[in-house]
């Protein structure tokens, strides 16, 4: 059964195999209500998205982005909803942030050469299609060549956090993006929770900095996961999201657009408290 509502979508401004606007359509034609556009780092492809809605008045477009962000023990994924795509701070940030993504996969990309595993960096930059560059787009190139039995392969040997191919990127802290979320107008949301070390300590400062949700119904989480963190929300009184991390990328093993059960007050939610927040910003 396709839910109505979600929250967490890639397209190929990052490391998504559909465009925005393809994105668009397929949520049209499962039935959607609300989606929103996450890619990393950029927020390239919600003009488009934003446009392509406009032919489908039954579904709803949610600008957003996803900021990879990084700790001492890992990576915490920071949503931002309902932001100011346009704000030239934002922009500046971004355009940081993709540059040292750039940055990051050329190192990796010579560090599996140094392995013996030689793919072209042009290639890799093709499958960015002028987009966000990831190491999606590194493993789609070593598969391209042979050098792996499947994308998730590149990732468990070579160019996961802990492989031996693995390179760092400019750091930016968890409290900094939801900073950024804000500063743009936006609404930061904790990503997929369960994949981050001391969560409740993580969430206190987080709050701190103007997080005002949590991923709650994630792509394989359990019902007892979910009910979980549900409870953690509300400890800290956060609006509850989800979504099924989307990126069309044709494998058997992905959940598909709208295959998480996301309840559709969270988008409700997330809409009625930016509508609130704009209204103040407006009358102060």
């Amino acid at each position: 059964m396709t839910s109505k509502v979600d929250l967490h979508v890639h397209t190929t401004a990052s490391d998504g195999r559909l465009t925005p606007e393809e994105i668009v359509q397929r949520a049209a034609e499962r039935g959607l209500k609300y989606i929103a556009i996450t890619d990393h780092d950029t927020v390239a492809g919600i003009e488009r998205a934003l446009q392509a809605g406009t032919a489908f008045p039954s579904l709803t477009l949610i600008p957003g982005m996803e900021i990879n962000t990084d700790t001492l023990t890992g990576e915490v994924h920071i949503l931002g909803y309902c932001i100011d795509y346009k704000n030239k701070a934002l922009q500046v940030s971004l355009d940081r942030l993709r540059h040292s993504r750039e940055i990051r996969a050329k190192k990796i990309v010579d560090n599996l050469s140094g392995m013996g595993i030689d793919i072209s960096w042009e290639r890799v930059m093709e499958l960015a299609g002028g987009g966000s560059v990831g190491r999606p787009h590194i493993a789609q190139a070593m598969f391209e060549g042979g050098h792996i039995p499947s994308l998730q392969e590149a990732f468990i040997k070579y160019i996961g956090r802990h492989g031996p191919a693995y390179a760092e990127r400019e750091r930016l802290s968890p409290e900094d993006a939801v900073k950024l979320v804000v500063m743009a107008g936006g609404l930061p949301v904790v990503a997929h929770p369960e994949d981050v070390d001391e969560l409740d300590s993580f969430l206190t400062s987080l709050k701190r900095a103007g997080l005002v949700g949590m991923e709650t119904y994630y792509n394989g989480y359990h019902r007892d996961t979910i009910r979980k963190l549900a409870k953690l929300a509300e400890r800290y009184g956060l609006i509850t999201t989800g979504g099924s991390d989307f990126h069309g990328l044709g494998s058997s093993h992905e959940t598909p657009l709208g295959g998480v059960q996301v309840p559709i007050e969270c988008a409700e939610r997330l809409l009625k408290l930016a509508d609130r927040r704009a209204a103040e910003a407006t009358s102060s």
